[in-house]
């Protein structure tokens, strides 16, 4: 079954990345290094605390999946939506990429005692080593998360690494959103959702799709914007669920 497409001609930055590749990991100073592990503990602590009485009720596109168990597979989501997918796809042996900042640092720490393996670049650092780690974690069985407009934003706008890692590994990508009944959305620049007790999360899967080996650089940039339709796309039907209930 072709996958449903949804660019209607939204304009979308080029696939390109910047930054350091260099694989050596930044040296944070000695006392966010003595912080870090009291902060992914109390961080941990708090998913499992306000997710734990969350109901969560999938749904899918034509084609898509009714869970995050295909494997090899590329997960592509908004970071809004980083603390609700923690919790309901835990101890899945997933990779997600990670920034390499010390807040990079804290998230990749936190998602570790859930069962996640943490990738560390970005499109900002360590673009490179973080794509090239991934295609590793593909190769050996497992999915890759990329939270698309991490590690700072803007906002809704998809960056290119999954594209680039379909391309180069072949491997489908699926568009997911979560979108929650009851929750506090934080003062965060990706408006972080907080779920409050038992409430209802609704999560959608797209389609996949399939960047073709031989793609050259147009033809990236309309996958691209293939992407963020897709995801804008998921995203309402999510929260059109909610609205409805």
């Amino acid at each position: 079954m072709q996958p449903t497409r949804y660019n209607t001609g939204v304009t979308a930055p080029a696939p390109t990345f910047s930054g350091n590749n260099s694989a050596t990991e930044p040296a944070h100073p000695l006392r966010q290094r003595l912080l870090l592990p009291l902060i992914a503990a109390a961080g941990a602590l708090l998913v499992r605390l306000f997710c734990a009485t969350v109901r969560y009720r999938n749904s899918a596109e034509p084609g898509g999946p009714l869970d995050a168990n295909e494997r090899p597979m590329i997960w592509a989501f908004w970071h809004r939506c980083l603390i609700v997918a923690t919790h309901r796809f835990q101890k899945r042996d997933i990779a997600v990429l990670t920034s390499r900042s010390f807040d990079g640092e804290i998230i990749s720490r936190i998602i570790e005692k859930f069962g996640y393996r943490a990738v560390r670049g970005s499109s900002r650092r360590g673009a490179l080593a973080a794509v090239l780690g991934a295609r590793r974690e593909l190769e050996g069985g497992r999915a890759v998360a990329f939270t698309v407009d991490g590690p700072l934003g803007p906002l809704y706008e998809a960056k290119p690494g999954p594209i680039v890692l379909s391309r180069l590994t072949g491997a489908r990508i699926i568009a997911f959103h979560i979108a929650v009944e009851r929750a506090w959305i934080l003062g965060t620049w990706d408006r972080m959702l907080l779920p409050k007790p038992f409430s209802r999360a609704f999560v959608h899967f797209s389609a996949p799709m399939v960047v073709p080996a031989a793609a050259d650089e147009a033809q990236m940039s309309g996958w691209l914007r293939e992407l963020q339709m897709t995801l804008e796309h998921v995203r309402d039907v999510a929260e059109g669920k909610v609205k409805k209930n």
